[in-house]
């Protein structure tokens, strides 16, 4: 069977288009797949960016929130001891060397009272030697010196001592955490409150409950910055959970990856 001259044209001519398809397809996938490629890096730079925004902002609210519970201790706790002290002083009688000796005995206890409140203050001055703690320790420390007030019961259970180290994450858990203790010591009218901090299967969980006034939780609340609360513990690949009643208190509960 003869091939005649235009088949075997036709032949030709369909392989040269193919040859010369390829090639062009090839171009248009290489550029596509570099155009994708430079969007996914834009958008991993993009991310890392807020990330590391939100990152500072969190440090900065931790030493912000720091300094705010320097200025109340110093307010209610070292003033008043210092004012005590004054007070001891000035109410010496000299001729009575039995009183006199018991008033400088208290004035000298009161002095290292309030030397040792300084000394503390002065270590939560620094925020990265709170968080130098670790988170646990961190959250503990915190939680103390709400206990001080005397106005709260506090429970804080522990599970996750051997928490492996993520500084990034520490900071930004330990902000989420202030900043919800912060919403139940101003809004919430609780008397007590409860913190649990438990780590399993590479999944940390921390939550923290009153037993408030509670709110509807399908009306907006932006009081609280639930959004931003939510928002910041989806940034290192978590979440945020809240459930209220009226009358019956608040919980939420942050589970991060870790």
């Amino acid at each position: 069977m003869q091939i005649s001259s235009k088949e075997i044209f036709f032949l030709i001519s369909i392989i040269t288009i193919i040859f010369l398809t390829i090639p062009l397809f090839l171009i248009a996938y290489i550029r596509l797949y570099n155009r994708r490629k430079d969007k996914h890096a834009e958008e991993k730079r993009n991310l890392k960016s807020a990330f590391e925004n939100e990152l500072l902002k969190s440090q900065m609210e931790v030493q912000e929130q720091t300094l705010k519970t320097v200025a109340y201790d110093l307010h209610d706790n070292i003033g008043q001891i210092l004012g005590l002290t004054v007070v001891t002083l000035s109410s010496i009688d000299l001729e009575n060397r039995e009183k006199a000796a018991e008033k400088i005995s208290a004035a000298e206890e009161l002095t290292k009272r309030s030397i040792k409140a300084i000394r503390a203050l002065s270590r939560l001055l620094h925020g990265e030697e709170l968080l130098s703690r670790g988170l646990t320790g961190a959250i503990a420390f915190e939680l103390d010196w709400v206990e001080k007030s005397g106005l709260f019961t506090i429970s804080y259970l522990n599970n996750a001592k051997d928490l492996p180290s993520h500084p990034e994450k520490e900071t930004i858990i330990f902000r989420l955490f202030q900043e919800i203790l912060n919403n139940i010591l101003k809004h919430a009218k609780a008397t007590e409150i409860s913190i649990k901090l438990v780590l399993s299967h590479h999944m940390l969980t921390l939550s923290l409950e009153d037993n408030g006034i509670g709110f509807e939780i399908n009306q907006q609340y932006e009081g609280m910055g639930l959004h931003n609360i939510q928002k910041r513990a989806a940034m290192i690949g978590g979440k945020a959970e809240l459930s209220s009643i009226p009358g019956s208190g608040t919980k939420i509960v942050i589970t991060i990856p870790y």
